[in-house]
């Protein structure tokens, strides 16, 4: 099995490009970080696999799962990684390379940096990962090219992650980069456009956050 969709213990944050994610997942890996498990439960989803520390999962819930025969891989509260991360890590070693993750978004600002950080994980490199929310989907990309599909009209964000991003190129947007350099900062890269269905970025060196919003944001 190479398809994963991970929960975690975010805000549920319904709407079109989750309902994307559910419909192309097929066959998947369903594992809940914890919390996550609740996120789950919203969408109907068989969980294969819980994960995590268990101080956030419902009691009552946890209990079902367990009858169910739901795999559970229970890790100490004090531990260097969060449980979105031993999720991560949990489905890359079951041979998961299309993962999409939702929950992930939630109220506390440092989980969802937090999470969006977990996509540079080394023993995710070559995989396509990416966090799913309401209308938006967001992923990283490294150097070379990633194209996007969507409609005319979407709105598409290119963020420097951790340092500038050199020659940056992109085709099917409606402001058009030929090789610049975005830097980490300035705010040139936020709320660009579609032109067609499919947009190309080719990314130099430097890693780029890419916030890809059904319709106008």
């Amino acid at each position: 099995m190479n398809r994963a969709l991970i929960f975690a213990n975010g805000d549920i944050n319904d709407g079109e490009m989750v309902r994307r994610a559910l419909m192309f997942s097929g066959e998947s890996l369903i594992v809940a970080a914890d919390g996550g498990a609740r996120v789950a439960a919203h969408f109907g989803m068989k969980i294969d696999a819980l994960i995590g520390d268990m101080d956030s999962v419902d009691p009552g819930q946890l209990a079902e799962l367990e009858e169910s025969g739901t795999e559970i891989l229970r890790y100490p509260v004090e531990k260097d990684e969060t449980d979105l991360e031993l999720a991560l890590n949990f489905v890359v070693e079951r041979g998961a390379t299309w993962i999409r993750i939702l929950g992930a978004v939630g109220d506390r600002l440092d989980q969802t940096l937090s999470n969006i950080y977990l996509m540079a994980l080394p023993a995710l490199t070559g995989c396509d990962v990416r966090i799913v929310a309401g209308k938006e989907e967001t992923q990283l990309a490294r150097p070379g090219w990633l194209f996007l599909e969507g409609a005319p009209g979407d709105t598409v964000s290119l963020l420097p992650l951790n340092g500038t991003v050199f020659g940056v190129k992109t085709e099917g947007l409606y402001y058009p980069l030929r090789g610049e350099d975005l830097y980490f900062g300035p705010a040139r890269g936020v709320s660009n456009v579609m032109t067609h269905d499919r947009a190309v970025i080719h990314v130099r060196s430097g890693v780029l956050l890419i916030v890809h919003t059904v319709g106008r944001a």
